[in-house]
């Protein structure tokens, strides 16, 4: 008897969708026309063990036990979900063969290994285990899946990275959220003061930002313009470039802080002649926006439509599972396998019979045309969210639901677009002395920003600049122009924003340019980010549900307790460069440039050190800053502290 173990039943649904008829519903399994069953976990069957499953003393949170730092490891299982581990624990001891339907991501990769070896599976059946990549539920897609088959030995560098992140986390989150706990019930704060090395440096993120813009004072800067016309009585303008001799009366910035510098240098070009000392046009053009990973998709999402990155997560399993409309959500790449490509004729056509709006845009799309996100070599365990060959009636899908499905097809189409098309024009001139340049962008064949024409979505590669005019007269070196005046720009210097969804998310995938470290900033990869795709929104939502954030509209802000407890934390526990770093020693690990043992062991060698940088007498100003949640107590035990969290 073949074995399939899906993630959770929805998967479990869809595979047997696609296997031997006719089939036999039972309680948390499914057995198909040939013999062979298909079961499911529900999520994480298993969990790391409290703390008092090591020593009944840890049930009492006392200072003298920490650090706690287990020799070997257990697991236990999850309450809710013992009636489903106990049905694929006796399926396992009848299978003759497994296969692994997880999702195909690091968590994925884990919890039905971990099911498979908590459940006593010899090793001679484990050494046999297959694994099968899913990323698209609809049949045809699945038994595509089932006939491309993979050895599971190949992903045990992702199931080590995983474990490692869990443990790595239960150690830290543990640890620190009962010291903290403690420390500021000593002070009178009642409830759990959890920390963790994700939700944590986010947590200090908006605390910080909060107070950039509390201790912001807005500073006068002077720019000038001037206002220049040619020989042939063209007019345009162009902006002042101070030269190193201002350096004293200008900023950090390079802004100009003195309003007299500014009003001598609108005094001395007005009405003079200047001249042109370069001229440079380039024909540039811009290929379409790469398909959406996950946290693209919710920072667009949240951008456009004010979605929490929570929901737009939910919607996609929706679109996901429910639907079939949308291939696997919780995608960190954003690139597709080049045998997709000869898809392109279903998928499209399914968009145009479910989004109406957008049938007209497949008129325009070349078919034939392969963009850049064709690339088998940047495609891993999953590949870019994009729409499936299923099509539905648009309008049974909620208003949501409709709205971020048309977001992932629009920038599906987009591919088959050509580039946009366009000439930057720069001018530079003398006038009396003083260096002023002026830039236009002038537009030319549109390309795929056709598509995005009516949706008033700035593309990402096109920054909004002030400067830009829509053109420049046609002028080269030695040229002369005549300055009929001077205009002095007073500005105000403005504080930073505010944190809303899309921008803390887009901190959260951009982690570097928080970080402190110089050299770690060297180190990172552009995908390494604070927590992962399929986590982000999870780690924002506890956040609030902890009750260290709340939202002001569109804001994100930090409450007095979760500002108060940053303040009571070191640095190394509040910034993102711990786990900036970790997450890059995770990526490592599963692609086996990085050993689990040594980060385990580094890690427990630095618990003491952290918990002694701990400032005990900061906590004092947690008292009297209300109540954190009490969380659900089991066996006496508090929950302080959870995977990624």
């Amino acid at each position: 008897m073949i074995l399939y173990i899906a993630e959770k039943p929805s998967l479990g649904r869809a595979l047997a969708a696609a296997l031997p008829q006719p089939q036999q519903k039972n309680e948390g399994f499914i057995r198909l026309g040939n013999g062979d069953v298909v079961t499911w976990c529900i999520g994480h069957l298993l969990e790391q063990a409290q703390p008092d499953a090591y020593d009944p003393a840890f049930k009492q949170w006392r200072l003298e036990h920490l650090p706690i730092i287990p020799r070997e490891w257990k697991l236990e299982a999850k309450p809710k979900t013992r009636s489903q581990l106990a049905v694929v624990k006796k399926l396992l001891k009848q299978a003759t063969e497994i296969v692994h339907v997880g999702d195909p991501d690091r968590e994925g990769q884990l919890l039905v290994d971990q099911v498979i070896s908590f459940c006593g599976v010899s090793s001679a059946k484990r050494e046999r285990v297959q694994r099968c990549l899913i990323s698209d539920l609809n049949p045809s897609a699945v038994k595509k899946s089932l006939a491309a088959l993979r050895s599971n030995k190949e992903f045990v560098p992702l199931s080590v990275s995983a474990l490692a992140r869990s443990r790595a986390d239960w150690l830290y989150g543990i640890n620190m959220s009962r010291l903290c706990t403690i420390q500021g019930q000593k002070m009178g704060y009642q409830g759990v003061l959890s920390v963790g090395r994700v939700q944590t440096p986010l947590l200090g993120l908006v605390v910080r930002r909060d107070q950039e813009i509390a201790d912001f004072t807005a500073k006068t800067y002077f720019d000038v313009l001037a206002h220049l016309t040619t020989e042939q009585a063209q007019a345009f303008k162009a902006k002042w470039q101070p030269s190193a001799a201002c350096a004293p009366w200008q900023d950090e910035e390079g802004r100009v802080l003195s309003q007299s510098l500014a009003d001598n240098v609108v005094k001395r070009i007005t009405q003079q002649n200047g001249r042109v000392t370069k001229a440079e046009t380039k024909s540039r053009q811009q290929p379409p926006p790469l398909p959406y990973n996950l946290s693209s998709l919710q920072i667009d999402a949240a951008r456009r439509f004010g979605l929490s990155a929570k929901q737009v997560l939910d919607i996609c399993q929706t679109l996901y599972e429910r639907h079939k409309l949308l291939t696997y959500p919780r995608s960190d790449n954003r690139y597709l396998p080049s045998e997709h490509f000869s898809q392109a004729g279903a998928v499209t056509q399914a968009i145009a019979n479910t989004c109406t709006e957008l049938a007209g845009a497949l008129s325009g799309a070349d078919l034939s045309r392969r963009s850049k996100a064709w690339d088998d070599k940047k495609v891993a365990a999953h590949h870019a969210i994009i729409p499936t060959a299923k099509a539905m009636d648009g309008s049974k899908l909620s208003s949501t639901e409709l709205k971020v499905y048309q977001l992932v097809a629009r920038q599906y189409l987009a591919q088959f677009y050509p580039p946009w098309q366009y000439e930057d024009k720069l001018l530079e001139l003398e006038i009396a002395g003083g260096r002023f340049v002026a830039r236009a962008r002038q537009q030319g064949s549109p390309g795929w920003k056709q598509l995005f024409a009516q949706t008033r979505q700035a593309s990402p590669a096109e920054p909004e600049d002030e400067e830009l005019q829509s053109q420049l007269p046609a002028l080269t070196v030695g040229d002369t122009v005549f300055c009929v005046r001077g205009e002095r720009l007073d500005k105000l210097t403005q504080p930073p924003r505010y944190f809303t969804d899309a921008t803390l998310l887009a901190a959260m995938t951009n982690i570097a340019r928080y970080v402190t470290d110089g050299e770690l900033k060297k180190i990172l990869r552009d995908t390494d980010g604070l927590g992962t795709e399929a986590t982000r929104a999870g780690i924002i939502e506890l956040l609030f549900t902890r009750q260290f954030l709340r939202r002001e509209g569109k804001q994100i802000r930090a409450t007095e307790a979760g500002a108060q407890l940053i303040a009571s934390l070191p640095a190394s526990a509040t910034t993102p460069d711990m786990t900036a770093r970790w997450e890059s020693v995770l990526d490592a690990i599963s692609r086996k440039q990085a050993g689990y043992q040594a980060f385990m062991t580094d890690l427990e060698t630095s618990l003491p050190q952290l918990i002694a940088a701990v400032d005990v007498n900061a906590f004092k100003g947690l008292k009297g800053s209300g109540k954190a949640p009490n969380f659900k107590k089991r066996k006496g035990r508090a929950k302080t502290a959870k995977p990624n969290s």
